[in-house]
């Protein structure tokens, strides 16, 4: 049994899913996988589902009934993995713009550096992007700047999805209370656990743009991670 299990959320990942998921168990570690897929109509789920026979007891599927946001996909996979016995559980995208090679050094730093969170992230070490026009790294880039200066997070990377995340902070955050689904889920993720006293450490990594596949980016997400830092800051005051 494995003490790590890597949530990968999906919609119409039919390209990816399954280099994603061999290049996960292709790693000297022993990672499970999960995927959480959102009735994706071009058949990713299927595609998962024909690769469990061959990695039994590894590999693991929580199929929804529409695409419901990526938030909520995490959720229904953080749910599921903490009625198991794992200790780590890592975000993970399906396109390869995380680079699964770098799992082993998020999973360290928790279980041997003393974090409770890592982040593999774009902007610890100046900007590692590869692939993203100059307008997409400026927005990320400024979102990341907004988000420390409304939060007050030493997290230079908030927007980051490429996270392992020590079984005890998810314990300790109420999931039934989060309530975003976009770039606004890591953010507030991160921050519900900075205001615990959670330890987060960032890894730098090198980010890549998807090549196949479609991005899932809107300008709903990005509103919401604009206005949703405002709101989360706002009722931090007030909490007890």
């Amino acid at each position: 049994m494995s003490d790590a299990i890597v949530i990968i959320p999906t919609y119409n990942e039919i390209e990816n899913i399954e280099s994603i998921i061999r290049a996960v168990f292709s790693q000297q570690k022993d990672f499970h996988v999960l995927v959480v897929d959102d009735n994706s109509p071009d058949q990713t789920g299927n595609i998962v589902k024909g690769l469990q026979h061959e990695f039994k007891n590894r590999l693991f599927l929580v199929e929804r009934k529409e695409k419901s946001g990526l938030g909520t996909a995490y959720i229904a996979g953080f749910k599921w993995a903490l009625e198991r016995s794992y200790q780590y559980l890592f975000e993970m995208d399906a396109d390869f713009s995380h680079n699964p090679n770098d799992l082993i050094r998020l999973y360290n730093a928790c279980a041997n550096d003393g974090a409770d969170i890592s982040v593999g992230s774009r902007y610890v070490k100046g900007i590692t992007v590869v692939n993203w026009p100059m307008s997409r790294i400026l927005l990320s880039y400024g979102a990341s700047r907004y988000v420390r200066l409304i939060t007050r997070m030493r997290v230079k990377d908030s927007t980051a999805g490429f996270v392992c995340y020590k079984r005890s902070v998810l314990e300790a955050i109420n999931l039934e209370k989060i309530e975003f689904v976009g770039y606004a889920f890591q953010i507030e993720m991160k921050f519900k656990a900075h205001k615990k006293g959670f330890k987060i450490v960032e890894i730098p990594v090198i980010f890549k743009d998807r090549t196949k596949g479609k991005s899932k980016m809107s300008g709903s997400i990005i509103s919401e991670a604009i206005f949703g830092v405002i709101s989360l800051k706002f009722k931090s005051l007030f909490a007890k």
